[in-house]
């Protein structure tokens, strides 16, 4: 697959059968829906999509996730969703011997997981025969301390995730990958295995128990939602409802960057548009149909400030030529980009449209 945006044949909803949805930051922050989610998605699964629930959040189980989901008005079933804890304990039931113990350092949703695929969970290292490690918003110093003094010990480590941070109402907060880097500090060693997201185990399982055939994955986060997808080898959107900002989209690396970007889960609804890449000497080019974007010696320049439909066609142009010229070893002015791009990308008010277009609010970033 290309490392650059790519254009759609239709909506995203024409052109896909199934969507593999990451959670916090994308449906919901907390305990609310993000804004537009939950019709969105309603107006996914009435054209005939079916919806998987991916994440990496591994402190609550399947079926209180799909509750939360049922209570927001989204439709979901206890078996769309598919989390790293599950994955975790599977990997370990392929590790040892049924009824093994398990130190668990996490939460309910890793405790049930365990329980499931017939491991036996535990707070006492002294009978342990692995460590695993997930999210949970309870987790404490002794805790912590006890995974430590295990893992030094020798045992196998086996982390959920390494998401740095969650989303939160207040903004994003410490994730598990802080908590797992404190245990990797005090014991001198990482864990053995990570098993969520960017990995791919959590998509394959998600695609083989929706049946699907042309799976998109949707996500907020640059380094596991759209990494993941790639690792895949699955189209990805990019919903700037979460942690990805401007800065973040325009500096991604090419085994994180998405296929495809919208304000949020209305985006699925649109048509994606070609985004052309022309190279120079001194930087690189890209239009996407009435915007038009040049870097020259690392400073972005709007030429054509046509926002588009859905009032991103100028960030798109701009994420396209900043990765031209990070592949090409030239470097971008982040801090300038954003300047530079605010007051040309806009959001908009509601998906009713007029002659066609979509209605649109103030510019800004």
């Amino acid at each position: 697959m290309s490392s650059t945006l790519s254009a759609s044949t239709g909506s995203l909803l024409d052109d896909h059968d199934v969507l593999l949805l990451d959670l916090d930051g994308v449906v919901y922050v907390g305990p609310d829906a993000v804004p537009h989610a939950v019709d969105a998605l309603r107006g996914a699964v009435a054209t005939g999509l079916r919806l998987g629930y991916i994440t990496n959040n591994a402190s609550r189980t399947p079926g209180t996730v799909a509750a939360h989901l049922r209570d927001l008005g989204v439709p979901a079933a206890d078996e769309d969703v598919v989390n790293s804890a599950q994955a975790a304990a599977a990997h370990l039931a392929g590790l040892l011997d049924p009824g093994a113990a398990v130190l668990l350092v996490g939460g309910t949703g890793l405790r049930v997981a365990l329980t499931e695929v017939g491991l036996r969970p535990t707070d006492d290292r002294s009978e342990a025969q692995a460590v695993v490690q997930g999210f949970s918003p309870d987790l404490g110093w002794a805790q912590l301390s006890e995974a430590t003094h295990a893992v030094r010990s020798g045992l196998p480590w086996v982390a959920t995730n390494l998401d740095a941070t969650v989303p939160t109402p207040g903004g994003p907060a410490p994730g598990n990958g802080l908590l797992v880097d404190l245990v990797a500090r005090a014991a001198g060693r990482g864990p053995d295995v990570v098993c969520g997201k960017p990995e791919r185990a959590l998509f394959d399982a998600a695609v083989a128990r929706l049946h699907a055939r042309s799976a998109l994955v949707v996500g907020d986060r640059l380094d596991t939602d759209l990494q993941g997808a790639r690792t895949a080898g699955l189209p990805g959107l990019l919903v700037l409802t979460g942690v990805t900002g401007t800065a973040e989209l325009l500096a991604a690396a090419p085994r994180e960057r998405p296929h495809f970007v919208s304000h949020d889960l209305r985006g699925l609804a649109d048509v994606h548009p070609v985004v052309e890449v022309s190279r120079r000497s001194d930087g690189a080019g890209a239009t996407c149909r009435g915007a038009q974007v040049e870097i020259e010696s690392g400073a972005v320049v709007v030429r054509a400030g046509a926002p588009g439909p859905d009032g991103l066609d100028v960030l798109r142009a701009a994420a396209a030529a900043a990765w031209a010229c990070a592949d090409d070893g030239r470097g971008v002015d982040l801090g300038g980009a954003v300047a530079a791009l605010t007051g040309h990308v806009e959001r908009p008010v509601e998906h009713a449209a007029v002659d066609g277009v979509p209605g649109h609010v103030a510019p800004g970033l």
